[in-house]
């Protein structure tokens, strides 16, 4: 099978899945008689290409690398004249698209708006941004099923980890009652400082952005946004709630004392944020996002660093534990090729009505 997809995005996780595309491509295509072929690539600051008979990844590469453009990879029909994005988007053959690009994470722009345009014309979408899926996981569900078209986001929540895939394809005909885990590295890695090495609150956050695991500004990770729209995207995939970010009952880490934490500490028990959404006997579904001090011999006081854990609670299986160790760009990109790879097979078709 041919199989035409472009990158909508190359930052770190989109030059790690080129990178995997790559690695990959003997395996794929004598295990799942895939032949990929990547036609588009849009960059935010190196230009855009198409080229309908295949772009080299590796000259791709190379020219973010060195700090070029990628435009010259255009096949001449195209040459430069590919404005934007939008326009990108609104043209590239592909029968796939990759989407990562920088999104505003309190209403899911431009990649809502860029997804919705890609579903409607009946192209399968593959995400790693949480935007599209916490602001609009019911549309553009409803959109790729009516037009015959995949749309997967497992690097969303735990990077590659297939948390989705567990909850979709692992977990038939089960209700899930609750679902909790520590979804955010940041806070966790900052946690972790604290309580190993008695560091303060700012000294561990400094040394989370010296190593890049902290942004400059890290309103979104340490006041529990993140955390909360990673929450929220569980709630509402796996639990058919309709919550939105600001639907979740927040408190972040900010200014956590290290007082607090060496207190826990000498009282056998460790801070956590811990995310959580709870489905009611009403059947209505609330989400939370709080420090918890654990127990040391809980499992979650053993998550440390930029480890994750989720646990689902359902009917059936009374708890069912996922742990991912040590993620990043490439565990995401592995997390995006799966949903390709699950989509060529067909399996987002016949899924359950958001």
């Amino acid at each position: 099978m041919d199989l035409n997809v472009a990158l909508l995005g190359f930052g770190n996780v989109g030059r790690a899945l080129a990178r995997l595309l790559d690695e990959k491509a003997d395996v794929l295509r004598d295990q799942y008689d895939l032949e990929v072929r990547v036609v588009g690539i849009s960059t935010g600051r190196h230009g855009q290409a198409i080229d309908p008979a295949g772009i080299h990844l590796n000259s791709a590469l190379d020219a973010v690398q060195q700090g070029g453009s990628i435009a010259g990879l255009s096949s001449t029909e195209y040459g430069a004249s590919l404005a934007d994005t939008v326009q990108f988007a609104a043209e590239v053959p592909a029968d796939l698209v990759f989407e990562s690009i920088p999104t505003n994470p309190r209403d899911g722009e431009p990649a809502l708006s860029l997804v919705r345009g890609l579903l409607a014309r009946g192209v399968h979408v593959v995400t790693a941004n949480k935007g599209p899926v916490a602001f609009g996981y019911r549309e553009l569900s409803a959109l790729a099923a009516a037009n015959d078209a995949g749309f997967f986001f497992e690097s969303t929540v735990m990077d590659g980890a297939p948390v989705h895939g567990v909850a979709r394809e692992g977990l038939p005909a089960a209700a899930i009652h609750r679902i909790r885990g520590i979804f955010n590295s940041t806070t966790n890695y900052i946690l972790t400082r604290m309580e190993q090495e008695d560091l303060t609150f700012d000294e561990a956050l400094t040394a989370a952005q010296q190593i890049g695991i902290a942004e400059t500004d890290p309103t979104l990770d340490i006041d529990g946004w993140d955390a909360s729209i990673k929450t929220v995207i569980l709630a509402n995939v796996a639990m058919g709630a309709d919550l939105r970010p600001a639907d979740v009952d927040r408190t972040g880490i900010r200014g956590m004392a290290l007082e607090d934490v060496q207190a826990a500490r000498e009282a056998g028990q460790r801070i956590r944020l811990i995310c959580e959404a709870v489905r009611a006997p009403s059947g209505e579904v609330s989400a939370r996002v709080y420090p918890e001090s654990v127990p040391v011999q809980d499992v979650y006081a053993s998550i440390t660093g930029t480890t994750s854990i989720v646990d689902f609670e359902t009917d059936t299986l009374p708890r069912l534990t996922l742990i991912e160790h040590d993620p990043g760009p490439h565990t995401t990109a592995y997390g995006m090729l799966a949903d390709m790879v699950n989509i060529t097979r067909g399996r987002h078709r016949g899924l359950p009505s958001a």
